[in-house]
């Protein structure tokens, strides 16, 4: 399904230019045109999914299958020293556009940008309780 009101179905799907680094008959990978690097890369699915939890197991296998084979080549072709494969999830995730897409970034030395967080630190019980919740 393509979703008329989606600016990433309509990118996707070439209703709109875009600066097109791949394509095949599900995906299209294009340069970010707010990019956090040189190189940066949106992974989109032709057909509209909302996010990860909407994907069906198989695109979301082949959509990592593209990110390694295109990381690799954008860090070969860019010289990039690092690469960052970020994916977002709703809004408080930072999800803007509620279209799946993974975002593969080329990183430098020195290149300024923060793809991090500012870690915690949980007491042993509340992870062993939360390790309890959550096990699958």
């Amino acid at each position: 399904m393509i979703k008329d009101d989606c600016i990433f179905c309509k990118l996707a799907n070439g209703v709109f230019p875009t600066n097109t680094v791949y394509e095949d008959a599900h995906f299209r990978a294009i340069l970010d045109n707010g990019p956090a690097t040189k190189g940066h890369t949106l992974i989109l699915p032709k057909e509209h999914y909302d996010d990860l939890f909407a994907l069906p197991p198989e695109t979301a296998a082949e959509a990592m299958k593209l990110a390694k084979k295109l990381a690799a080549h954008l860090k070969e072709t860019l010289s990039a020293d690092g690469i960052n494969i970020v994916q977002n999830n709703g809004a408080a995730a930072g999800q803007t556009v509620m279209h799946y897409h993974l975002h593969v970034i080329p990183r430098y030395e020195d290149d300024g940008q923060k793809i991090l967080w500012d870690p915690t630190a949980p007491a042993e019980e509340e992870l062993k309780e939360i390790c309890r919740w959550v096990a699958l």
